[in-house]
């Protein structure tokens, strides 16, 4: 009986208008957000235009087929890391500003989850919206762009569980921003939380991008993966950015600032959220310590 009305209070609140619009947030979030960012790791010419065209030239007075060929292949090509860095950072900061409180990121959702300032129902059916908005990122560049779409590998030499640690730590410290900078008190709160956000997503990808090419975000990750098709070592940038948004959640809500002074207490509010009509939830500023939109 007690499932019965969960599963009621669930499908009354996805019906509601206030949902649809935070899963569709979700989607375009993630979808603008990851499509400006991975078009930083594609794969861009690293000769400047004035020596292609001189070079160019040259070819095309020669007849020899292998000149012709070389004329054909692409330029060298590279990658800037730090350029890749900035990319995800002040697009974060952008897609927060324009669209407001977002996640973008299965982790963070998992923190959010397990601090129970959303929903269970909203927090799969946000997650689910994040990976269709990584997911529909990934397939616009692969039509347009050439390059590996910035699908995140273990660099050679980095073995598994450094490249898990790796992941862990720098989702941890974005994950206890993201916690950090959304409490009422906090006086980032309101006009800086974009800002801090962005840049923890900027020195995230300074750490790590050699390593993991920073994943930090399991939808991030999933994309290109699923339009490239190539899965190699993905588990690892599901686990280490699920375990550092555990850990933080841990960090903040039980040893900083604790909400609960046993597991009994976080059970008992976690029934409470099954079963309370979605329209008279406690405010999760009062309860929960976050801004939240739920």
């Amino acid at each position: 009986m007690r499932m019965l009305s969960c599963l009621s209070l669930a499908l009354r609140d996805m019906w509601t208008l206030s949902f649809l619009r935070d899963v569709l947030r979700e989607f375009l979030g993630t979808a603008f957000f990851l499509l400006i960012a991975l078009s930083s790791t594609t794969i861009w010419p690293a000769v400047n235009t004035q020596n292609s065209i001189s070079h160019n030239a040259e070819l095309y007075t020669s007849s020899s087929p292998s000149d012709l060929n070389s004329l054909q292949a692409p330029p060298a090509c590279r990658t800037d890391p730090l350029m890749v860095a900035l990319a995800f950072g002040a697009a974060l900061l952008v897609v927060c500003v324009c669209m407001g409180e977002v996640q973008l990121n299965p982790a963070v959702t998992l923190a959010l989850g397990l601090g129970l300032r959303l929903s269970p129902w909203r927090a799969a059916m946000f997650v689910g919206a994040q990976l269709l908005g990584a997911l529909a990122a990934s397939a616009t560049l692969t039509s347009t762009l050439r390059g590996h779409m910035g699908l995140n590998e273990v660099a050679p030499g980095v073995l598994l569980y450094q490249a898990v640690s790796v992941e862990t730590a720098v989702t941890f410290q974005l994950v206890l921003c993201v916690l950090a900078v959304s409490r009422p008190s906090s006086a980032a709160s309101q006009s800086l939380g974009p800002l801090v956000l962005g840049i923890s997503v900027m020195l995230g990808h300074l750490t790590a991008i050699g390593y993991t090419g920073c994943g930090m975000n399991p939808a991030r990750s999933f994309g290109p993966a699923m339009v490239i098709q190539n899965f190699n070592n993905h588990w690892v940038y599901w686990v280490g950015p699920c375990a550092g948004a555990i850990l933080a959640w841990l960090l903040h809500d039980v040893l900083l600032w604790p909400r609960w002074s046993s597991a009994g207490d976080w059970t008992t509010e976690f029934r409470q959220l099954l079963l309370t009509v979605p329209d008279k939830q406690p405010d999760p500023e009062h309860t929960a310590g976050l801004e939240q939109d739920t």
